[in-house]
């Protein structure tokens, strides 16, 4: 039986889930399994199919990142003004007008617009859906349910079996071509659409709209939180190496970057099948703060392994030991950090602000990474002795944690 399943049923002691609860966490492994069939085999459909040059795939993959991530904070926005059940049918229609289009689009500017509707559709939903968990996993506790960042930890765990599950569909389909690959990721969102629209309230009890008006003023007046987003954007900077200095190491050590597929898939199956029971454990133990200050330090120990290896230089099955090692600690310490930052930004916001907050998060983080990322980038290529970049980077976390507010 798979933790997510195992989650949604009724635990020892924990009351069951609500439906609400309920749709929108099978909602999360539904929107994962439509865009990731899709997003790892964008980059070389536009550099072999469509013929663009290497400078201007990278150009328009930032892009769908900025229309998402960049803002995150107008879908949250417009889900506190206007309730989750609008913007959410919203952003499952754009999403599948943007998948239907890409996959017919040939000309940049049509792959371009294609790119920018499906990121803003996940601006709209992922946020309406994110604030509405972290306010239904409130409640959930309150009632005597069990704690907020349990439930959480579930909706973490939905995401990443449905970033396990999609690429395997999108690369079994991809055999037949790349249109079929965007067909069926719009297909996945046709059927949410269709749940969302017969399953999802009118109207949520206890959730009340507000104006727009006012609200990002109170929201940069807010200290605590945005220092839960400096902490929150550190850690995100760190797991985006992932993408960036893991690979130059996989690299480095092996002459090919084949073994990175099984380093994911790892992590992958770590989240899975760990989440759960390691928030379980560490919820009886630790309260949010602490709970994330220990992610933070696993996360830093997986940079300092790498550093403390390369001295040796070793290449081959051994050298590849420490990467793996990285992405463990690296994995274990994102299952503390991103479902207790979740759960503390209901104890941050302004009253009917949850949607602006969580989509807020999302961004300042986005914006954080987007500035590391390129710092990051260019450590890399100084010529520095090699443990060096390594020891910046375990560094950032441990100062993120000088971040956190307190309690």
């Amino acid at each position: 039986m798979s933790a997510l399943s195992t989650g949604l049923r009724k635990a020892p002691g924990r009351a069951r889930l609500t439906p609400l609860l309920r749709l929108l966490i099978l909602t999360q492994l539904a929107f994962n399994v439509g865009f990731f069939a899709v997003l790892p085999f964008l980059s070389e459909h536009l550099g072999q199919a469509v013929g663009m040059a290497g400078w201007l795939v990278g150009f328009v993959l930032g892009l769908r990142t900025f229309s998402q991530q960049g803002l995150f904070v107008v879908g949250g926005a417009l889900a506190d003004r206007h309730g989750i059940r609008p913007v959410v049918l919203t952003g499952c229609a754009l999403r599948i007008a943007g998948f239907a289009w890409l996959g017919y689009a040939e000309a940049t500017w049509s792959v371009i617009g294609a790119v920018l509707l499906i990121g803003f559709a996940a601006a709209l939903f992922s946020p309406a859906v994110e604030s509405e968990v972290a306010r239904q996993a409130v409640v959930h506790e309150q009632c005597g349910g069990g704690s907020r960042t349990r439930v959480l930890a579930l909706f973490t765990v939905a995401g990443q079996a449905g970033a396990f599950v999609g690429p395997l569909l999108g690369a079994l389909l991809l055999s037949v071509d790349f249109r079929t690959v965007c067909m069926a990721g719009a297909a996945v969102f046709v059927l949410v659409l269709a749940g969302h629209a017969w399953l999802l309230p009118q109207h949520i009890p206890g959730r009340d709209r507000v104006r727009l008006k006012g609200g990002v003023r109170l929201l940069l007046r807010n200290r605590r939180f945005l220092a839960l987003c400096c902490a929150y954007g550190a850690y995100l900077l760190a797991y985006n190496q992932l993408y960036l200095a893991l690979p130059a190491e996989v690299a480095r050590v092996t002459g090919s970057q084949a073994p990175l597929a099984w380093l994911f898939a790892l992590s992958s199956l770590l989240v899975v099948t760990a989440q759960l029971p390691v928030t379980r454990w560490v919820g009886d133990r630790l309260e949010l703060r602490r709970s994330m200050v220990a992610g933070l330090c696993l996360i830093s120990a997986g940079f300092a392994v790498v550093a403390l290896a390369r001295p040796a230089d070793r290449t081959g099955p051994a050298g590849l030991l420490p990467a793996a090692a990285f992405v463990v600690l690296l994995t274990f310490g994102q299952m503390l950090v991103a479902p207790v930052a979740r759960a503390w930004v209901p104890d941050l916001v302004e009253p009917g602000r949850l949607g602006l907050y969580t989509g807020a998060l999302s961004s300042v983080s986005g914006l954080i990474v987007l500035l590391g990322t390129s710092a990051t980038g260019t450590l890399l290529d100084t010529g520095l002795p090699a443990a060096v970049p390594w020891l910046v980077l375990a560094a950032v976390p441990v100062a993120a944690i000088g971040l956190l507010p307190r309690r």
